[in-house]
């Protein structure tokens, strides 16, 4: 069912446009920590340190607050630039500012680094995980780290929230693994979400997810430098991470989007190196290859298995019941699914907005066109902050 707001879509260009007038203010982050910190797998984490960011301003009656949670591979750095010289603004830049779709000139935006970030080597990132300290051993904890869940990084989230005075959302919004945080939101705190916005998610890892994330893992694991996450004193396993990054980057994407790249740089099945040489590989490979290479140097082997297994051990929730679930939730909703996702394929998102449209719920569905596959909700949100916007302001 399509919900009657992908009818403003068209405007979507008109939106971005005007707000490009007016940028951000230069972004701070800053760090929030929380100690003994209980994990829904009922561990205890002595210290919790995670870094966040903040745009526009928090009203008197804290009121006009927006969530933002991030994807698998991204951080809290949504909207914005550190520095003026700095090569791109944040992720979501083109939704998130004065003007924009959601309009910091009205909202208080915050976005907080997960428990565990892919970027733990990143200066940009603060997080707390398998590469932190273990107070008890002064030694990386490796895998002696608990296992954390997407309702982990949601009590985070809450955390930091009610340190700042805040007990209500005017929406919560995030696209991939931050969609799922941003339903999870909905369903575990119902009278705090008003809103909520799920971007290319699910509702659950069904058998299907669970299992191509696995694959995912498995390139870390197999590589010799791995030793069971005990590499902190050694060499990491880069190759592994590579190996895991180039599946993430292709599973993300959609083949018209290779296809244009390989005639971008003359990709041919009848390349002269790997016919003469099994050592050499095509040159669509090295492409892929070289993208992964760059982003892995900021990136952690380890903390990419946990965030694995907090996918897979995804069910908004977490009560092993996601129709009764969803129940609980109080909020409106909105769901984008990508017609060209292969990674969180729309029937997921589908089938969760019709269990909410069966338990009476508000809830509208718009499947995002485009060829970028599952990043048509991050890298092509600009065509669809019309849609964004239209839901933000009824």
């Amino acid at each position: 069912m399509q919900s009657a707001c992908a009818n403003t879509q068209s405007s979507a260009a008109n939106v971005v446009s005007s707000a490009e007038v007016e940028p951000l203010p230069l972004v701070q982050k800053k760090s929030f920590t929380t100690k003994n910190f209980q994990t829904f797998g009922g561990k205890s984490i002595e210290t919790v340190t995670v870094g966040w960011e903040s745009y526009g301003r928090l009203n008197a009656n804290k009121d006009n607050v927006i969530l933002i949670t991030h994807y698998f591979t991204g951080n809290s750095h949504a909207a914005g630039k550190y520095q003026h010289s700095d090569s791109a603004a944040g992720y979501w830049d083109a939704i998130i500012g004065p003007g924009k779709a959601i309009d910091t000139n009205r909202f208080y935006v915050v976005s907080v680094d997960s428990l565990a970030n892919l970027g733990a080597h990143d200066p940009n990132v603060i997080t707390t995980g398998p590469a932190s300290m273990n107070p008890k051993t002064g030694q990386p904890y490796g895998l002696d780290f608990p296992v954390v869940t997407i309702r982990d990084f949601v009590n985070v989230q809450k955390q930091l929230l009610t340190s700042l005075g805040i007990s209500k959302l005017y929406a919560v919004v995030g696209p991939s693994m931050g969609s799922m945080q941003a339903l999870d939101w909905a369903v575990a705190y119902p009278d705090w979400v008003e809103r909520m916005i799920s971007v290319i998610g699910s509702g659950e890892a069904d058998a299907w997810t669970s299992a191509k994330l696995e694959h995912w893992s498995t390139p870390i694991k197999l590589d010799k430098n791995w030793q069971q996450g005990n590499y902190y004193s050694g060499l990491p396993p880069t190759d592994g991470l590579v190996a895991s990054l180039m599946l993430i980057t292709q599973d993300a994407l959609y083949p018209d989007f290779f296809n244009q790249v390989g005639q971008s740089i003359d990709f041919s099945p009848s390349e002269v190196a790997p016919l003469e040489d099994i050592r050499q590989s095509p040159s669509i490979v090295n492409w892929l290859r070289a993208r992964a290479e760059a982003r892995a140097e900021a990136m952690d082997a380890n903390h990419l298995l946990y965030l694995v297994r907090a996918c897979q051990l995804y069910i908004a929730g977490h009560q092993g019941d996601l129709n009764n679930a969803l129940k609980k939730v109080k909020a409106k909703t909105l769901f984008l699914p990508a017609a060209t996702d292969l990674l969180l394929m729309p029937y997921n998102l589908q089938a969760t907005h019709q269990m909410l449209l069966d338990n009476g719920k508000d809830s509208q569905l718009s499947i995002l066109p485009g060829t970028l596959g599952h990043l048509e909700g991050v890298t092509g949100i600009t065509n669809h902050a019309a849609l964004i916007q239209s839901f933000l302001n009824n």
